[in-house]
């Protein structure tokens, strides 16, 4: 007897408890004024409720706690080892662990400072209890690579890395849930076929909250996750790369994860080293991000969501391709898509370097203009 009804079941629980609560949500959080107000840095003209990560984390949690109800009376509960229930339960803990975090940063504004110490000192205690990365498998060794005392700085820094990607890329209505959404799929697909019960699982109810949401959360968003939500989403993308893939018999088990997440991860990376060559805080808000680039191209936002949905479709088909569940007509589209986008991005880039260079000289222009000015009133005065 197979157990795959249980995923599908986990995931219709989750979107229709986080349609039912969505709304609830939003009335409550209308009444208590807990608003996220527009600037010019943010897309929406008028304050919008930044709560929805209530909905998604209580969805999913009410999901599994149904889906463990009907494996009991079911009798397929034998189906789940001893150690795929406490990985659950670690990985629940866990994520409301960062969903608490997100929520109080929601309500009270937390510093980026203390948002990131909390963030690592959560990761350590679930490293401690079991959530580690303790080897790493690279393409061309015949043997993984022990990580021995740096399992725990790895482990911190790629949970906290998956969050805070997660969380930055949350710009536009619709953008950061339904990208967790296809990098979710990836991983549940992967879990499917892997038989790793915790991936498929703890995916499948996390995926029918996003797309639940996501009924709320497109363009025109009427909520939006805020950071209760994006830490929650960020912390189990995390966690189920670390549980998941990394244990495939696989030369590229390590690098799926980072596959699957380029698009977030490799936003943030872009962001994080152009502030430090600005000499700006990698904490600093800008609008260097992805999507920023991408609308200031005169780009619509709708668009702009659809292109960036594409290329995470296309990194996740890429990691199918790896794990020979996809063909090469898949890989050869997957290429090509992440080709043009690179091309497209570094004429992008040259062109803003070149129009930032232009004002710089115009700069160093006008300031010798002005010097030359002075020293003529100078010589003409005194």
């Amino acid at each position: 007897m197979t157990i795959y009804w249980l995923y599908i079941a986990a995931c219709l629980i989750a979107a229709i408890a986080v349609l039912k609560a969505t709304p609830l949500v939003k009335a409550t959080a209308l009444k208590l004024k807990k608003l996220d107000t527009p600037c010019e840095r943010k897309m929406h003209q008028q304050p919008m409720v930044r709560l929805g990560g209530i909905a998604i984390f209580g969805a999913t949690v009410f999901s599994l706690s149904c889906i463990g109800l009907l494996a009991y009376l079911t009798g397929t509960f034998n189906y789940f080892t001893q150690e795929t229930i406490s990985t659950i339960s670690l990985l629940v803990a866990g994520g409301s662990g960062f969903f608490i975090i997100g929520l109080a940063d929601d309500l009270f504004d937390l510093s980026a400072f203390n948002r990131l110490w909390m963030q690592g000192a959560i990761a350590s205690i679930l490293w401690g209890l079991g959530l580690q990365i303790n080897t790493l498998t690279i393409p061309g060794l015949a043997e993984p690579v022990l990580l021995g005392w740096l399992s725990l700085p790895i482990t911190v820094f790629w949970i906290a890395g998956v969050v805070n990607a997660i969380n930055w890329i949350d710009g536009l209505d619709g953008l950061a849930t339904g990208v967790s959404s296809i990098a979710v799929a990836t991983l549940v697909t992967l879990g499917i076929v892997m038989s790793q019960p915790v991936l498929a699982l703890m995916g499948s109810a996390l995926l029918g909250s996003l797309l639940g949401f996501l009924v709320y959360n497109y363009s025109p968003a009427t909520i939006f996750m805020g950071d209760g939500g994006s830490y929650f989403i960020g912390f189990i993308l995390a966690s189920l790369c670390m549980v998941g893939p990394q244990h495939l018999n696989s030369p590229f088990a390590t690098l799926l994860p980072l596959i699957i997440l380029a698009i977030p991860l490799g936003d943030m990376t872009y962001v994080i080293c152009s502030r430090l060559y600005r000499r700006q805080s990698p904490f600093c808000a800008d609008n260097l991000h992805l999507h920023h680039r991408l609308l200031s191209r005169e780009i619509t936002p709708e668009t702009t969501v659809w292109i960036v949905y594409v290329l995470t479709l296309a990194t996740g088909s890429l990691a199918l391709v790896i794990v020979g569940l996809a063909g090469a007509f898949t890989l050869f589209t997957g290429l090509m898509v992440l080709l043009c986008f690179l091309v497209w991005q570094l004429s992008i880039a040259a062109s803003l370097f070149h129009e930032s260079h232009q004002l710089s000289k115009q700069s160093e222009q006008k300031i010798a203009d002005i010097g030359v000015r002075k020293e003529l009133w100078y010589s003409k005065n005194l």
